[in-house]
């Protein structure tokens, strides 16, 4: 899974900036998982310790460690036993904070998240929340810590 904006994969120093920055900038970025890819849309911001609302907010344990590891990684968790949200790690390294990517358009693979989603109604309905997301990009748990810097075959884009 990589993130580009309709060209190369963005770098780790897109992501090493405040959280609140990477959250705004990522609006209108292009997150690309396998054959699927949708313009990203809604963010939201989880800044770190400061932030009650943030996972990371009472320090690092299993679920938390990558939030506080490199920035462009994939912080990915289960909510309600049954959907999973993924997370980009934003900040320097040991500082926390990550955004949620809420909700994308879709721009390719629609039959593919047709498929992985199949009450989905409408083509913006594929998407639009973080748990449809990732279902219909068939993110999942196994992609927890995933280096998002790095292009198709687990090379870095210029």
């Amino acid at each position: 899974m990589v993130i580009v904006k309709f060209g190369p994969v963005l770098q780790r120093a897109f992501y090493q900036r405040p959280t609140l920055e990477v959250a705004r900038d990522l609006i209108g970025k292009v997150l690309v998982h396998g054959a699927a890819a949708g313009i990203i849309v809604e963010t939201e911001a989880y800044p770190g310790r400061d932030d009650l609302a943030s996972h990371s907010a009472h320090g690092i344990t299993d679920r938390t460690r990558v939030i506080f590891g490199p920035p462009g990684h994939a912080y990915v968790y289960r909510i309600y036993g049954m959907y999973e949200c993924l997370n980009l790690v934003a900040e320097p390294d040991g500082q926390p904070g990550c955004v949620l990517l809420r909700a994308i358009e879709p721009v390719s693979g629609m039959e593919l998240m047709r498929q992985r989603r199949p009450g989905a109604r409408k083509p913006e309905d594929l998407a639009s929340g973080p748990g449809k997301l990732t279902r219909a990009l068939e993110i999942t748990m196994a992609h927890y810590g995933a280096d998002v810097t790095r292009g198709p075959g687990g090379t870095t884009a210029g």
